[in-house]
């Protein structure tokens, strides 16, 4: 097998790096960084499978064969992807004809038959102790992957790791701004309502509750109706 193109590698990472600084969509970016890494180490097609509670839920990939594949293997929970995510190390399989895989595996490697699939590497994404996710490439013919293909295999997981990471936070900084913004607008609804009507902060609150319970509508909206339209419940 041909090493790793450094020039090539290079230029992936210049462009992640530079990716992750502005705005961007995960699945565009992780789609991208499969085709990639493919490409990187003369395989078939790569994939990233993110793991949602203890699983794996979310196929991202360029390659229709490889995400057929995937979807139907991350259903079984068995393979080297389920076991890079659950022992959060590489798992490395340069033929799926051999012996020991068909009995460690064998619906596995009955699958991966089918999809014309022969050899896979499988490197799990962290977020500290955490299996975020599992990167994997997968060839149709029997691959003998290298340190070096496992080390270019790690710094692309390591990448796709971090992009998961920060599309976490920016989704629940994005959450905690809205519920402290609706909890601004609650409280000056409160406001309002209490000195219109003569009657407490919690009483006015409970005019709020009830009107939103009574008209099947958030009390968010309910409070910036009261603030912004002079709803006067």
């Amino acid at each position: 097998m041909h090493p790793p193109d450094v020039d090539a590698l290079l230029d992936s990472v210049e462009q992640f790096a530079a990716t992750s600084t502005g705005d961007y969509v995960i699945s565009d970016v992780l789609r991208t960084l499969t085709a990639q890494v493919a490409v990187l180490l003369g395989a078939k097609g790569a994939g990233v499978v993110l793991v949602r509670q203890g699983r794996s839920s979310t196929v991202i990939t360029q390659v229709d064969a490889v995400a057929d594949f995937a979807r139907v293997v991350g259903a079984l929970q068995t393979g080297p992807c389920a076991d890079a995510m659950r022992y959060r190390r590489s798992v490395v399989v340069g033929d799926l004809a051999d012996g020991n895989f068909v009995q460690r595996w064998p619906a596995y490697v009955a699958q991966a038959k089918l999809g014309e699939i022969r050899a896979v590497a499988a490197v799990p994404m962290l977020g500290g102790e955490e299996a975020l996710g599992v990167l994997g490439l997968y060839d149709g013919t029997r691959h003998s992957w290298t340190d070096e293909d496992l080390r270019v295999a790690r710094i692309m997981a390591n990448f796709a790791s971090c992009y998961v990471v920060h599309a976490s936070e920016l989704e629940t900084n994005a959450q905690l701004r809205t519920a402290l913004t609706s909890r601004i607008v609650i409280e000056q609804a409160k406001g309002v309502l209490a000195e219109a009507r003569g009657i407490s902060v919690d009483e006015a609150f409970q005019v709020l509750r009830k009107h939103s319970r009574d008209h099947n509508a958030r009390i968010h909206d309910v409070a910036a109706a009261v603030v912004n339209l002079h709803l006067r419940p």
